[in-house]
């Protein structure tokens, strides 16, 4: 007898501890973490997280518990592996404005982005053109000023039989009107070289008269 009398007392403080472990732990929920690391401006997508379950009580507000939350959506900064997704990581990917269109180039990844473009940002399109079978100046012209980059693709290697032709490049996607949409492809289909310049914030962008075109004897 008390032997059972003492396996009561010792089963109901274990149940006493259970409960004080739950009462102060609470009920769990839905949480995503990254199984990777996911630069900046890129977008996010349901292969990049796992679903967790955690007591809600430790979960911040801003901590995402539904992947729904993430379609349309690019990463603020750099995230790294093993990071709770928070709503304040990610941010809706730019869009279009009233009588914009979209429009994606290939973008040389050496010459022409190097990294530091992503979406949101400003930049001004280079174009050069040869100078043509009757000797005509080779001339450098601002396709696009401010253009607005929306989405920056996936690093690419191309196969090309040109040797002096990029052996990489990047798809950047522009939100541009229906005019300036022309130019780019215009550039991209004869152009020799099509480059990007990043436009800093705040910088005045207009174009005084004769600056959209270059050549180099008009260059004194």
């Amino acid at each position: 007898m008390l032997s059972v009398l003492c396996a009561f007392a010792v089963f109901a403080g274990v149940l006493s501890v259970i409960s004080d472990v739950e009462s102060k732990v609470g009920p769990e929920t839905t949480a995503y973490r990254l199984t990777r690391n996911v630069p900046a401006h890129t977008a996010v997508t349901e292969e990049q997280f796992e679903k967790i379950e955690m007591p809600e009580r430790w979960l911040s507000d801003t901590a995402v518990t539904d992947l729904a939350d993430i379609r349309g959506k690019v990463a603020v900064t750099s995230l790294k592996k093993g990071s709770l997704l928070q709503s304040d990581m990610i941010a809706d990917r730019p869009a279009l404005r009233p009588g914009q269109q979209e429009i994606a180039i290939m973008i040389d990844a050496e010459t022409g982005v190097a990294g530091k473009i992503n979406p949101g940002a400003t930049v001004n399109i280079f174009a050069t053109f040869d100078g043509g079978e009757e000797r005509e100046e080779p001339v450098s012209k601002i396709i696009v000023s401010n253009a607005r980059v929306i989405d920056v693709g996936k690093l690419t290697a191309l196969q090309d039989d040109d040797s002096r032709g990029p052996s990489r490049a990047v798809p950047i996607t522009f939100a541009l009107s229906a005019l300036d949409a022309q130019r780019v492809a215009y550039a991209e289909s004869f152009a020799t070289h099509v480059r990007l310049a990043l436009v800093a914030p705040g910088s005045d962008t207009s174009l005084r008269p004769g600056e959209r075109t270059y050549t180099l004897d008009g260059d004194k």
